[in-house]
């Protein structure tokens, strides 16, 4: 009994403290419901003081309740229960009824134990507090009046926001209890002496118009969520994307294909402003294209090197031709052309964010055709020249000049 008395105490401190301290924390995801309706029945087993016997599960119980959640952690709440009781089958016969009205402290161990983190579907309640209780018996004048302590847990299964499958035993303690469960004899004892078990199946009702009950929400300190804001963006900050050494909010080329030498933005380095980074220049002069019977593994790099973007012709800003140094470019894909007569290329012209969006758009497709005019120039056969659409390029910071120098370009797809 002593036992019980200091659970007691104990959940009557905890839900003050985090009544007083609830205040400073807010939620993480909006509002939620505090208010429930519960009802559930079942069976009890009436333990002491009895003379005779009830059935092993005795029928039955019936229990309503309101709920009212402080937090997300810890409620109050207050029921109305009744019991009967019936003889086992060689008992002396009795019906006798058990009425009672109890005021709860309600803690929600799954929130408690942060269940959260495994399950969205399943809770656990715990409950206890005092209350007053009656007891008669129908073929007598006994008409017990009783104080009542109780203490459970409740299983919880959410159907939907609002509808909740419970489960739920309790046990409860009677004080000034006159009369045994069966009516058979007097009650030599009037401390907490009478033991009752309920076991209870029933369904919890949210009120309110929020999505969320405050059985299923986790609260979070207001500074938590601002640190963490801050470590989430830190973190997206860090990323490197092409892994080329530079985080991606300082990488102004955040594809630069990997072991290429960059520069301090993330920039292939091309110290002869060509276009094309010095790196896989040297291994495109190298491989291709002075050498006509090139194996066909390095012919397959070149292509995926071009079509990657990496060999592109460069334009000033509001020009169509391109700029002196974008002529190697052109010229490895003319080359490539000259020595593969199977090949075609689409040809994609872009502009930057800068000025009217149509302007723009005709600048890019005047781009895509003034490169087309160089390869047809240079005899490459029309039909093996497509100008796709590319428009405007806002995958870059418009503010920055360096950023729009990049897209302000016309790319190659070579196909085979």
């Amino acid at each position: 009994m002593k036992k019980i008395i200091l659970l007691l105490v104990l959940l009557v401190t905890v839900v003050k403290t985090n009544a007083q301290t609830s205040s400073v924390e807010s939620l993480a995801d909006g509002n939620f419901n505090k208010w429930s309706i519960e009802l559930a029945g079942g069976f009890n087993k009436p333990q002491k003081p009895m003379k005779y016997y009830t059935s092993t599960i005795s029928p039955y119980v019936v229990d309503l309740g309101v709920r009212y959640m402080l937090n997300n952690k810890f409620g109050l709440k207050a029921d109305l229960g009744f019991n009967s009781f019936q003889e086992q089958k060689n008992s002396t016969p009795f019906d006798t009824k058990y009425y009672r009205f109890d005021i709860q402290g309600v803690a929600n161990l799954g929130r408690i134990m942060n269940f959260e983190t495994w399950t969205q579907t399943i809770g656990l309640l715990g409950h206890t507090g005092f209350g007053a209780a009656y007891f008669e018996d129908k073929n007598s004048t006994i008409d017990d009046k009783m104080i009542n302590f109780i203490i459970g847990v409740t299983g919880q299964v959410k159907l939907s926001n609002k509808l909740v499958l419970t489960g739920d035993f309790s046990t409860l303690v009677n004080a000034l209890q006159n009369h045994t469960y069966d009516a058979a004899a007097l009650n030599p004892e009037k401390g907490f002496n009478g033991a009752l078990f309920n076991g209870t199946i029933g369904l919890t009702l949210y009120l309110g118009k929020n999505e969320k009950h405050a059985d299923w929400v986790t609260i979070v300190d207001n500074e938590v969520i601002v640190q963490r804001e801050r470590i989430d963006q830190l973190e997206k900050m860090l990323n490197d994307s092409d892994k080329d050494g530079v985080a991606d909010y300082l990488d102004l080329e955040p594809n630069t294909i990997a072991g290429l030498m960059v520069d301090s933005k993330g920039r292939a380095v091309d110290l002869n402003n060509n276009g094309i980074p010095d790196e896989l220049e040297r291994y495109l002069t190298k491989t291709y294209p002075s050498r006509s019977d090139a194996p066909l593994s390095d012919k397959e790099s070149i292509t995926n090197l071009v079509n990657g973007g990496y060999v592109a012709a460069y334009f000033d800003f509001n020009k169509s031709t391109p700029n002196e140094s974008s002529m190697d470019g052109i010229n490895f894909v003319l080359n490539y052309l000259r020595n593969n007569p199977s090949a075609s290329v689409d040809i994609t012209g872009y502009a930057d964010e800068i000025g009217d969006a149509s302007y723009n758009e005709k600048l890019a497709d005047e781009r895509a055709n003034n490169v087309k005019e160089i390869l047809l120039k240079a005899k490459i056969a029309p039909e093996r020249i497509n100008v796709m659409r590319g428009g405007v390029d806002s995958s870059v910071d418009k503010e920055s000049a360096t950023a729009r120098k990049l897209v302000r370009r016309v790319t190659f797809k070579i196909k085979n």
